[in-house]
């Protein structure tokens, strides 16, 4: 399903019936200005901005919202291999399903599963749930919540496929993001979790140190840092071998180079694991 290409500016009824109060799992109730919704028995209430449930601020995680919202990163074909590759989900296999996209940022793979068939939901703890507005802007089965995973507003056990990308090891426990995350699945659904790959202890070592500098760098003193990563990884061999000690990206295009490099260096937590310790979690959550 198709619609005009501006950003989505009212709540769907299908969002409606899924979204709970985060705090008590109870109903939310749209007001009659529909700009906030409110839980009968909570007594809260929760702005709705653009058309966007907002449940939190974006705390820690600003820098996310910062750069999503100035980049353009989105590449369709990549996006497409991306998803695959990182969910293991075929796109011929999402056609018709409720799919929850947990962390979503910008949209990218929203986009990628709507226009496969999916009706998607896509939850983020940033301002970047407004580029994402914009990126799925023509797509009627994507809804978006301004939301922290660990507190998601949904009814649990309501999606067919919960994925999520690059997210969670910018939490502070992301064990604790995996498990509430895991409680969105419905019996015999699918979850699929990509993770930054723990590296060789000197690499561990040489990136810790940077982070302690650079996560308490202001955005605007550390963008030209990261800009400069972006022109080294654009270079030839250089690209393939200094990042191997100082991390920067080798992304074809620019704009997605200084995106990543900021990705790696901006926020406050930043955790590495191994595929072990991933499929234990796996099969601690019953999948």
């Amino acid at each position: 399903m198709k619609k005009e290409t501006s950003p989505q500016s009212f709540l769907s009824q299908e969002l409606l019936e899924i979204l709970r109060d985060p705090t008590d799992g109870s109903t939310l109730v749209l007001d009659e200005s529909q700009a906030n919704l409110n839980s009968p028995t909570s007594e809260k209430s929760y702005p709705v901005i653009n058309g966007i449930p907002r449940f939190v601020e974006q705390e820690h995680l600003s820098s996310f919202g910062l750069q999503w919202n100035k980049y353009e990163v989105a590449h369709d074909d990549e996006d497409r291999a991306t998803f695959t590759a990182k969910t293991g989900m075929e796109l011929s296999d999402l056609n018709g399903l409720r799919i929850l996209d947990a962390g979503c940022g910008g949209g990218r793979y929203c986009k990628v599963a709507a226009e496969a068939g999916g009706i998607v939901f896509g939850a983020d703890h940033t301002t970047a749930v407004e580029k994402a507005n914009k990126l799925c802007s023509h797509l009627d089965q994507v809804h978006l919540v301004q939301a922290d995973l660990k507190h998601l507003p949904f009814e649990p056990e309501s999606f067919d496929f919960v994925f999520s990308i690059g997210v969670m090891h910018h939490d502070k426990d992301t064990r604790a993001v995996f498990d509430a995350v895991a409680r969105m699945v419905k019996p015999g659904g699918k979850y699929s979790v990509w993770l930054y790959r723990k590296t060789q202890w000197w690499q561990e070592g040489i990136n810790s140190g940077l982070r302690k500098i650079t996560t308490r760098m202001s955005p605007e003193k550390l963008e030209p840092w990261c800009r400069l990563g972006a022109w080294l990884g654009g270079i030839p061999v250089i690209n393939k071998t200094l990042n191997k000690v100082v991390n920067f990206s080798n992304h074809p295009n620019w704009e997605n180079r200084v995106c990543d490099t900021f990705d790696w260096f901006a926020p406050a937590y930043q955790y590495h694991h191994t595929v072990d310790e991933l499929q234990g979690w796996f099969k601690e959550a019953g999948f």
